[in-house]
């Protein structure tokens, strides 16, 4: 680990040692930051080498101040949906074993879209192939099992839902490869913004069945994106 594998910018130290140790460069996370502090943050990880940026929970009013204040010396894409933005290209640069490999992303409903998304985005960001499954919520089981040959040949399945949070466990008991659960905070009163989808995946009765925190689609989708890496070594 390098004592100085770090920029201090003041309102921020640039970590431009991250992916070195971990595999990945450093993420922004968008949200309670404002546009100007952003382009400093992008500048700087621009200047130390990072080619590609990826922006979690980056809002659009913020998405078109910077895109402004960053050109003409940076194009930013952003992604509504999933409420990213990215500078620079999507990785291309894995090994053909991950190449080949499918991260399954199985959503409950059209409501976790926005969560799906941001872990679909996320993956294909750090150069995973993903294949989406949305709308199989537990309510029309059938839906689901009408997918049991893509569910089979998975690698990874990333299970996202709100309400009570059943698909998980259901994918979990059909399943061999590592599943990871994601709640989201969708539901009516009872749900206590996703704590019930969460107590419910943290109990499942599905076993070997991995949870994150609510609403997190970024932290499942490097959780997955960690799991994929190990062929390549």
């Amino acid at each position: 680990m390098k004592q100085d594998g770090f920029e201090d910018i003041g309102l921020a130290k640039i970590d431009t040692d991250r992916k070195n140790r971990t595999g990945v460069g450093e993420i922004i996370f968008g949200q309670g930051k404002t546009a100007e502090q952003m382009d400093k943050i992008v500048r700087t990880m621009k200047e130390k080498g990072q080619d590609s940026i990826l922006i979690t929970r980056l809002d659009a009013e913020k998405a078109g101040k910077l895109e402004a204040s960053l050109k003409p010396d940076f194009s930013l894409k952003y992604f509504s949906d999933a409420r990213i933005g990215v500078i620079g290209e999507f990785s291309t640069s894995r090994s053909s074993d991950v190449e080949n490999a499918k991260i399954l992303i199985c959503c409950a409903g059209t409501s976790d879209l926005p969560v799906a998304e941001e872990t679909a985005l996320t993956l294909e960001f750090l150069g995973n192939k993903v294949e989406r499954m949305y709308d199989v919520g537990v309510a029309g089981i059938h839906r689901l099992l009408s997918y049991q040959e893509k569910l089979k040949n998975a690698s990874v399945i990333i299970a996202i839902a709100g309400m009570e949070g059943a698909l998980a466990s259901v994918v979990g008991g059909l399943v061999s490869c590592p599943v990871i659960a994601v709640p989201t905070s969708v539901g009516y009163g009872a749900s206590f913004g996703g704590l019930a989808a969460l107590l419910s995946m943290l109990n499942s009765c599905a076993s070997g069945v991995t949870v994150v925190n609510i609403d997190n689609g970024f932290g499942a989708a490097m959780a997955a994106d960690k799991i994929m890496r190990l062929t390549e070594k």
